[in-house]
């Protein structure tokens, strides 16, 4: 349904860009396809021709693909082991142990398994350079990078300059990223001031919500935390948070806010509201969410039994009715709403309609089909849509192919979306791959 638009400029800047990083592999999974084969990589010579000057996208240390080099990173928090499968040649490669994680998260070429002690990073080697016009795909060796000094409730979100963390109670900190890409944490940055929920990256500036006295406030901050602009524009119980080519979406208590780049305005913003259009219960409010990286459009879990589709170009909501939630995803752009349920199975839904298009067999196996989609035994949804817990299984898409892990089953299946969900490979390994989370988008 169409909605009413409220826009609100405010000051700031345009996107920074870039990369540099690194992820390789050893040993494999016992990968089973549809046609018996992985997927080849196709390389191509990045080496400088050091007489005409460094190439265009060259980065040292890593090998430049002719397409995206996606890798899964996995980890069971029971026993600490970790892997990361690569899902060109089915390959995993072991990383450093980490016990009892409870989130793992990614930027898209880091992960942050958060345990209360700390959150430990681990570059997973594949990564993905867009220059709007072009593409530039890289794999390098994967490796640990080192530990932040901050616990399971810390929120992490990077952009290709700076790392933000913000901890359980506000305090947010900026690591530089390429000491991240040369393999270790450099000293933080400590900003000014408390926030609620997590500070955002975007652009060359920073988005919050400040706690004031008469709640959050929606804030633009420069590198150095200093408040650039404030809209005043209202979003109450703010929880969630997506980056989207459009610009960051928030999760309020009415809808969303979109604060994003404004169109022929040169170092402007907008704020503007995406509102429901209708009451919604707490319960069944868009608290996180899930995403394709690249699309616009996002997921979340309406209560038990449903699906919120949010069209971020459209600026529309979609309450898309379905069986008990584990977890949903889509990749956008005319491709099905993709929602695990309890019955263990995948279930395809066109987003327009609400009707179910497809549905696999029983994938996951025992021990994996009690979560209601909001709160259970085996785990919690948190508000980026990460999963915690000891039986938490999610749905990860790129352009081609849909994720699901089968923790009590020791494998991770790779679903054909486009194909009225045909189980393309599924990958056995040697550990509960408990947490999953895709890099190299």
């Amino acid at each position: 349904m169409p909605l009413r638009r409220n826009v609100t400029p405010w000051a700031s800047a345009a996107l920074a860009l870039t990369a540099l990083l690194a992820a390789g592999c050893a040993g494999s999974a016992g990968s089973t396809a549809d046609d018996g084969r992985p997927a080849a990589r196709t390389s191509l010579d990045t080496s400088p021709d050091l007489s005409a000057g460094t190439p265009h996208g060259y980065v040292e240390g890593a090998q430049e693909a002719a397409g995206q080099q996606s890798r899964l990173l996995l980890n069971d928090p029971g026993t600490g082991s970790g892997r990361v499968l690569d899902l060109i040649t089915g390959e995993t490669h072991e990383t450093t142990p980490v016990t009892g994680a409870v989130r793992l998260g990614t930027d898209g070429r880091f992960g942050y398994l958060h345990t209360a002690g700390g959150t430990r990073v681990i570059d997973g080697g594949a990564w993905t350079v867009d220059h709007g016009d072009h593409v530039h795909y890289y794999s390098a060796a994967v490796r640990d990078v080192g530990e932040l000094p901050a616990g399971a409730r810390a929120q992490v979100r990077a952009d290709a300059t700076v790392t933000a963390v913000t901890d359980e109670k506000g305090r947010a900190a900026l690591y530089e990223r390429t000491d991240l890409e040369r393999g270790g944490i450099g000293p933080a940055r400590t900003l000014p001031g408390t926030y609620t929920g997590a500070v955002v990256p975007y652009g060359e500036h920073l988005l919050a919500f400040a706690d004031e006295g008469g709640g959050p406030e929606l804030v633009v901050l420069d590198r150095e935390g200093e408040r650039v602009a404030a809209p005043g524009v209202a979003c109450e119980q703010p929880r969630g948070d997506a980056v989207t080519r459009r610009g960051v979406v928030f999760g309020c208590a009415d809808g969303a806010l979109l604060v994003r780049a404004a169109d022929g305005a040169d170092g402007a913003f907008t704020a503007e509201p995406i509102p429901y259009g209708r009451e919604v219960p707490a319960r069944e409010r868009a608290t996180s969410f899930r995403h394709r990286p690249g699309s616009d459009t996002l997921t979340a879990v309406a209560g038990g039994d449903a699906v919120w589709v949010l069209d971020v170009a459209a600026r529309t909501w979609t309450r898309v009715d379905t069986g008990p939630v584990v977890a949903a995803n889509t990749a956008g752009e005319g491709s099905p709403l993709l929602v695990l349920e309890t019955d263990g199975a995948l279930h395809g839904y066109d987003i327009a309609t609400g009707k179910r298009t497809a549905r696999t067999r029983p994938l996951l196996s025992t021990g994996e089909r009690t979560d209601t989609g909001e709160r259970t035994d085996t785990g919690t949804r948190t508000d980026t849509g990460e999963r915690t817990g000891t039986g938490a299984a999610v749905i990860e898409v790129d352009r081609s192919r849909a994720y699901l892990n089968d923790p009590a089953g020791k494998r991770v299946f790779e679903i054909d979306y486009a194909d009225d969900l045909r189980l393309a490979r599924t990958f056995d390994l040697d550990i509960a791959p408990v947490l999953m989370a895709e890099t190299g988008r």
